[in-house]
């Protein structure tokens, strides 16, 4: 029970079609057996609904909300209703994100549309969720600000937007842990290797038109750490610890969780 009696909001809640679970869902169940009381947010109502229905099962308070992480406007709603329901907002876990599926290309290919539409959801979208949060925890003068970058900020990576935004992230959420650190608010980013996820291999899958099968082996190899991806839930259990308490005195840091691809990479 490490989140008893903590309130989380995580914004990316759903789940993109696939097999397996993707990262948001994971860790609304992994806060959930902690303790966590949660407002699951996506978009797809249906898709959070159906991760609260599952983190019920564990016995803590979880409702749906609805938000559009590129119209502010919901993002305010979003953290109005958090504030009337729970009275307090102890930790927020931003976990959207796009490539690929948002039409992301190489720097010769990439179109202003895909540009602005990859932006909008992976860093912009970050930046107003924060900026409605903020307020309840300088009040509160204690928080933590979860987000998900990736070890595209840091490695080779063909898609020149999700790069661009991923390392804009880290530097957005130690631009936080800094200026928030005098109201005891903690910011920190995760950064995921390759996942077997279905927004990580299912779009991929159906992007090349290779078989699923083929996706993974292919991922797999890349992984110095028993040749195999991580999961959803190496996330998950990442966000619970620097979210607990346990983790009280770490802020501004960037976490590899990626099989030891970052060492190899050098």
């Amino acid at each position: 029970m490490r989140l008893k009696d903590k309130v989380a909001i995580i914004v990316g809640a759903g789940q993109s079609s696939g097999e397996g679970i993707g990262n948001g869902r994971a860790t609304v169940l992994r806060f959930a057996q902690e303790g966590a009381r949660i407002m699951a947010v996506d978009r797809d109502l249906a898709s959070a609904e159906e991760t609260v229905a599952m983190a019920r099962q564990h016995g803590t308070e979880c409702v749906a909300f609805e938000a559009d992480v590129t119209r502010e406007a919901t993002l305010a709603a979003m953290v109005a209703s958090a504030k009337k329901t729970f009275g307090r907002i102890d930790i927020l876990h931003y976990n959207v994100g796009l490539s690929i599926a948002g039409g992301d290309a190489g720097v010769l290919d990439i179109t202003e549309e895909a540009f602005d539409r990859v932006c909008a959801i992976n860093l912009r979208g970050c930046v107003m969720t924060v900026k409605h949060v903020l307020p309840v925890m300088r009040e509160q003068r204690s928080g933590v600000i979860l987000t998900i970058s990736s070890l595209a900020a840091w490695e080779m990576y063909p898609y020149v937007t999700y790069k661009a935004t991923k390392a804009a992230m880290i530097a957005f959420t130690q631009q936080m842990a800094i200026q928030n650190a005098e109201y005891g608010i903690r910011a920190n980013v995760i950064l995921p290797g390759l996942m077997n996820t279905p927004m990580a291999v299912d779009t991929r899958v159906r992007a090349t038109g290779k078989s699923r099968a083929e996706v993974e082996a292919g991922r797999d190899a890349k992984v110095p750490l028993r040749g195999k991806m991580g999961t959803a839930w190496d996330v998950a259990n990442a966000a619970l610890f620097l979210a607990s308490d346990e983790a009280n005195f770490i802020s501004g840091a960037a976490l590899p969780v990626d099989g030891a691809a970052l060492v190899k990479i050098g």
